[in-house]
């Protein structure tokens, strides 16, 4: 179609780099691939985030693998920004120099 999107993700293996590798490879193939990517990206992403993670400890099993990862998408699809993160990475949007609170991590402390 002829709507622009751009997708940017970050992971930050823990334990290993199997898990970030992993990601890194797949859920942007997921997200792609979703039959909601077009009308609802953000579903598209919390399901694909899901998915992925699915993907992962079925080879981690399989591999005896032990290792994880944080991870953090934004993905641009015309003039929105859809976030989705899992861990305590983040995001941060600077805007005309000042910095724009755009999610609340997860701490071990937040219920």
């Amino acid at each position: 179609d002829d709507v622009d999107r751009a997708y940017f993700a970050v992971f930050d293996g823990h334990g290993g780099v199997d898990a970030a590798d992993y990601s890194a490879t797949h859920l942007h193939v997921n997200v792609g691939l979703h039959k909601e990517f077009v009308k609802n990206p953000a579903e598209a992403l919390k399901c694909s985030f899901q998915k992925t993670d699915e993907m992962f400890l079925f080879k981690a099993k399989r591999e005896k693998l032990r290792s994880g990862t944080t991870g953090v998408s934004a993905l641009i699809v015309g003039s929105k920004l859809h976030i989705a993160w899992l861990g305590d990475s983040q995001v941060m949007l600077v805007q005309q120099g000042k910095a724009v609170m755009l999610m609340e991590p997860h701490k071990p402390e937040r219920e």
